[in-house]
């Protein structure tokens, strides 16, 4: 009970981080918040993935050379980024959603499995043709959910203003991505048997474990 508890409090507090982060981003997309403050929180998403990509690379000589490069570059763009948040906050909203859309699209060609069939096969082990074919199917919806989000907040920036903009790309990307989670669960539902669905936290812990394979593969072959 004490597991669970915490479990919920800790999914709480995930929650109420991605709903402030979203409206100062929100907020600082449309100019209606401190433009440090703003920009701040724009590059903060950059630096942790910069920490993370530097930890891998275990030799401290690089690691300083390379966190101080980062914070020297920073600095040197400092005035430029306070003053485009919105343009900061557009390349970070649409090359996430690239990247993503990458990631699920690259595994549609050539002779590997597609990615959510390797999540799949991870909690399975062995799949069914129709299972195979399903999880292909997800995969590609996955690809054109990311890429028209793309799309789309592109077409807003150039086109509308400001604030209908950072709607989209702030307030309303994560709701869309719970409903594209809760749109594939109930088709998942409806076309396969019990004994080939997946739950979704079956879902989380086989995508973290393909993505682990992926990186210790990728260590262990760097070429």
């Amino acid at each position: 009970m004490t597991g669970r508890i915490a479990l919920v409090l800790r999914g709480a507090a995930v929650v109420a981080l991605l709903v402030a982060w979203a409206v100062l981003a929100h907020l600082g997309s449309a100019g209606e918040s401190n433009s440090n403050l703003s920009a701040a929180l724009g590059v903060a998403a950059l630096i942790v993935i910069v920490v993370l990509l530097l930890w891998q690379v275990r030799n401290p000589v690089w690691m300083f050379a390379g966190g101080l490069t980062v914070m020297a570059g920073l600095a040197f763009a400092w005035p430029v980024l306070r003053h485009n948040i919105a343009l900061l906050y557009l390349i970070q909203h649409v090359g996430t959603n690239l990247a993503l859309a990458t990631l699920f699209g690259r595994t549609l060609f050539g002779s590997g499995e597609a990615l959510v069939t390797q999540f799949a096969r991870a909690v399975h082990g062995e799949l069914s043709a129709r299972k195979i074919r399903y999880t292909r199917g997800v995969t590609i919806a996955w690809t054109a959910f990311f890429v028209s989000v793309s799309l789309v907040s592109l077409t807003l920036f150039v086109f509308a203003s400001a604030h209908a903009w950072s709607v989209f790309a702030n307030l309303l990307s994560t709701p869309m991505l719970a409903a594209m989670f809760i749109g594939e669960y109930i088709c998942r539902q409806l076309m396969l048997p019990p004994e080939e669905r997946t739950s979704i936290a079956d879902t989380i812990r086989a995508y973290q474990l393909t993505m682990r394979q992926r990186q210790e593969n990728t260590l262990a072959d760097p070429s």
